[in-house]
């Protein structure tokens, strides 16, 4: 197993890792605002088809380690706030979201959990990617916000945000294939 996002489809990317933790502290981690935000965005969810999702990504509180903002993100420096909905949800297993933020209409991404040893399995999948250029972004970013998570279940620092992510947008420019 690869910590890498595996292209699908030309509109498709999964993420598999094995997380340090059991399926239910895993699930918390998805889904409790305050937890979600030491990883990926906090805000309000509502855990039921249909429910709300609210996403306050604040790319610069998710590391100890600080770090100026790229060039690129500045509009995003103080924030940003995406709205989704809840496609599917099935305690403490399956998560799935619309995704907001890339051109067009919303992405979408399930998270499947199943245990795996002492440890989660998570299958993560975004689909409905616009572009190559959504898949690189997304693809980049899922990677650093994993590790992060990875980080914070193994009682790790997380490190450096803004650099890890541009090393991983480099390294995804160079492995997804032009469509």
């Amino acid at each position: 197993m690869s910590d890498y996002g595996a292209v699908l489809d030309p509109a498709t990317l999964r993420f598999t890792r094995v997380l340090p933790a059991g399926v239910q502290e895993v699930w918390a981690w998805l889904t409790n605002s305050d937890k979600r935000g030491r990883w990926l965005a906090a805000g309000d969810m509502e855990l039921l088809e249909g429910g709300g999702v609210t996403l306050r990504f604040l790319h610069a509180d998710l590391s100890s380690v600080r770090e100026p903002t790229p060039e690129a993100y500045k509009p995003y420096e103080e924030g940003l706030t995406t709205q989704g909905l809840i496609t599917r949800c099935e305690p403490p297993r399956l998560l799935a979201c619309t995704w907001g933020g890339s051109e067009g209409a919303p992405s979408e991404v399930s998270f499947e959990l199943s245990p795996q040893g002492e440890g989660t399995l998570l299958v993560l999948t975004h689909r409905k990617l616009a572009s190559r250029d959504d898949m690189v972004d997304v693809a980049g970013g899922w990677h650093t916000h994993l590790n992060i998570l990875a980080a914070r279940l193994a009682g790790r620092d997380p490190g450096p945000f803004w650099s890890a992510n541009a090393a991983w947008e480099a390294e995804y420019q160079a492995r997804i294939p032009r469509r």
